[in-house]
């Protein structure tokens, strides 16, 4: 502990009564600007005690504080699982166990099956919790619409075509399924290689309903501990039905819907609880309301059965590669922004960049951009675009494809 500076001496005067007038005068001054030099120097420690006094205050506050927690008894989480005239029965989180136990009137008005609560050591009822919500549920919303449109889609109009009807329309226009007397489709499962555009789909989707975009990757709900990753998509669902209109797009839901197989360790129990978990939400929505499922998967060959049947994923969309319309479409929406020189010909890098997907068709005309930018020009030529395939071709370490991805 740090010690407290010592007080300044204090000025003395002593005046020789032989001394002159002047000489007294000076003494006089010099004695009054010693007693300012020791004023400001107590002042600037009494400065100094002040913060330390409120520093030890703060100190004093929090230890007694933590000395109260300490002396305090511990609270447990437990779940109300009914409410009846005897008292209430709740299960305390961790070992399951069953009390029927009592609470005052005042909680027991406010009080309802399924609630959190905070239990003491005797199990009373202590408070009512928030409900709970995985934070990592929370942290994959997207609260404004994304900002993607059907336009920016280039080669995918029969599958636009499909997934609007399967998804877009029962969240703008679901009178028109009632008056026909059908359930719209329950689910849409987009499959093809990467970067075709299937996430773009469920996005533009989202943007045309003004609905709450929920993303989920597959690999995200493989959890290390026994019923995280049921417990996170079963939150997930829950996030839905609080902020419908919402469309959940499931990513890479091959991560968890793989075929089954006789393994018997552990991490596979796990995979297939949580796949088991998603059935089961996708089976318990009796009204889909405003709440809709669009999954994607770059392995359709991997997926199992159950995931496949109907009454879970109705439609099956196929997002292959775009044709030679689609990719001149695809490099024209990729270069709307772009200052093309008069000898860029799009039906020319359709033809040449055959087998090239949406993603990679972006990537091409960036890197032409930047073979522009390079030569310090603004104007994207038709040689920067040869120069962009030519550098795709010749790089080893890319095996043939384009050097980003968007």
């Amino acid at each position: 502990m740090s010690r407290s500076s010592s007080l300044p001496e204090r000025p003395r005067l002593d005046l020789d009564p032989e001394m002159s007038q002047d000489e007294q005068l000076e003494a006089l001054q010099e004695h009054y600007r010693e007693l300012v030099r020791v004023q400001n120097k107590l002042e600037e420690q009494l400065g100094s005690a002040e913060e330390r006094r409120t520093d030890l205050t703060e100190q004093v506050d929090r230890l007694e504080r933590e000395n109260d927690t300490l002396k305090s008894s511990s609270l447990y989480v437990a779940t109300a699982e009914e409410i009846t005239d005897d008292g209430i029965v709740v299960k305390q989180h961790g070992n399951n166990q069953e009390v029927l136990t009592e609470v005052s009137p005042t909680l027991r008005e406010d009080l309802e099956s399924g609630d959190r609560v905070a239990i003491n050591d005797s199990f009373a009822i202590q408070t009512i919790l928030d409900p709970e919500t995985d934070a990592r549920a929370q942290a994959m919303e997207i609260d404004a619409s994304p900002d993607v449109d059907y336009d920016d889609i280039g080669g995918l109009e029969d599958q636009i075509l499909e997934v609007r009807e399967a998804v877009e329309e029962p969240l703008v226009n679901a009178q028109q399924f009632e008056d026909v007397g059908i359930e719209p489709p329950s689910g849409v499962l987009l499959h093809g290689p990467p970067g075709t555009g299937k996430t773009m789909l469920a996005k533009a989707v989202a943007n045309q309903t003004d609905a709450t975009f929920i993303k989920m990757a597959g690999s995200e709900l493989v959890r290390k501990f026994i019923g995280e990753g049921a417990r996170l998509v079963r939150d997930l669902f829950e996030l839905a039905s609080e902020r419908e209109p919402a469309v959940i797009f499931i990513d890479e839901i091959d991560a968890i819907a793989a075929k089954r197989t006789d393994s018997k360790t552990s991490g596979d129990a796990e995979v297939q609880r949580t796949m088991m978990q998603l059935l089961s939400e996708m089976d318990g929505f009796e009204e889909r309301g405003e709440i809709r499922i669009i999954a994607a998967t770059n392995r359709f060959d991997m997926l199992d059965r159950a995931i496949l049947r109907p009454g879970r994923f109705d439609r099956l969309i196929e997002v292959p590669n775009p044709d030679w319309d689609g990719r001149e479409r695809i490099l024209e929406i990729h270069t709307e922004e772009m200052d093309l020189a008069d000898d860029v010909d799009m039906a020319t890098l359709a033809t040449e960049t055959e087998g090239f997907s949406g993603a990679e068709l972006a990537s091409l005309a960036t890197e032409a951009g930047m073979f522009a930018i390079r030569d310090q020009r603004t104007t994207v030529e038709m040689a920067d675009f040869e120069s962009a395939l030519q550098k795709v071709s010749e790089d080893e370490d890319t095996a043939g494809q384009p050097i980003a991805f968007a």
